[in-house]
């Protein structure tokens, strides 16, 4: 683990350049690659392929249909919050998490502006710059500050989206909008909110933060209850664990499953 982080430090060099961040290709609506994201792949690909040779490589910014989900398998996600980094809003994370045999079992997430590492591996914790962290003790959402996504890629899903932001917000102290489901599923973990939700999410958007929330004793399903999929699109909904069910409560009833197919993630 700390060789990973020495190695995932170093991408900051490249998330900082703002030439490369402004150098844009638009992959279609609200989605976006930038140099930066693609210097963050190509730097850690043969950087981890040396240190873990053993290990499949899945990543945003290439063809994955070639991955066999039944081994040990990296998902990086080389920036998380690509639009928040074209604008300079500070709030990108480059996310990476290993999935064995369909469980997620180490999660790195990195700010490079705020220089904050949120870290864990199953069965020891989870930690920020070093320091243990865990969920907060919140019990129910009308106790509860909850991040939400708006799912920019899939506008169509406005109307019920806002629905759901509604009652959320109604039923809680209040909402916050961070663009980056990485950090929403960390600042979970280390208790700065209590509960998060976003729908049509992909597995390197979330793979790596669920292993550091769980280790931080928070919980995370689909929105239908069960694993996520880390073959696939998921609806996410994330929280501390004591609100989960309320949470669940709410959203049941106005979110039917958006199909997916798994040759989405190619």
């Amino acid at each position: 683990m700390e060789k990973l982080l020495e190695l995932i430090k170093e991408t900051k060099k490249i998330a900082l350049d703002r030439g490369s961040a402004h150098n844009v290709t638009v992959k279609g609506t609200a989605d976006f690659v930038t140099k930066v994201d693609m210097g963050v792949q190509e730097f850690l690909r043969p950087a981890l392929a040396e240190l873990y040779p053993e290990v499949q490589f899945m990543s945003e910014e290439k063809d994955n249909s070639d991955i066999d989900f039944n081994g040990r398998v990296w998902v990086l996600d080389p920036i998380d919050g690509t639009t928040n980094l074209i604008h300079d809003y500070k709030m990108s994370a480059v996310s990476l998490g290993m999935v064995d045999n369909g469980v997620p079992v180490m999660g790195v997430v990195y700010n490079p502006f705020s220089d904050e590492l949120f870290y864990a591996e199953r069965g020891k914790g989870a930690f920020l710059n070093g320091e243990p962290i865990k969920v907060t003790d919140a019990g129910t959402l009308a106790q509860s500050l909850i991040s939400v996504g708006t799912s920019p890629y899939r506008k169509e899903l406005a109307d019920k989206n806002f629905d759901i932001i509604k009652r959320l917000f109604i039923a809680s102290e209040d909402i916050r909008r961070c663009g980056s489901a990485a950090l929403d599923l960390c600042y979970t973990a280390c208790g700065r909110i209590d509960g998060f939700f976003e729908r049509n999410l992909k597995p390197w958007d979330y793979s790596a933060g669920i292993a550091i929330l769980r280790e931080a004793g928070g919980m995370v399903t689909d929105m239908e209850g069960n694993e996520p999929d880390y073959q696939a699109p998921s609806d996410i909904v994330a929280s501390n664990g004591k609100i989960h069910d309320e949470m669940m409560r709410i959203l049941n009833g106005v979110v039917k499953k958006v199909p997916t197919k798994r040759k989405d993630l190619s």
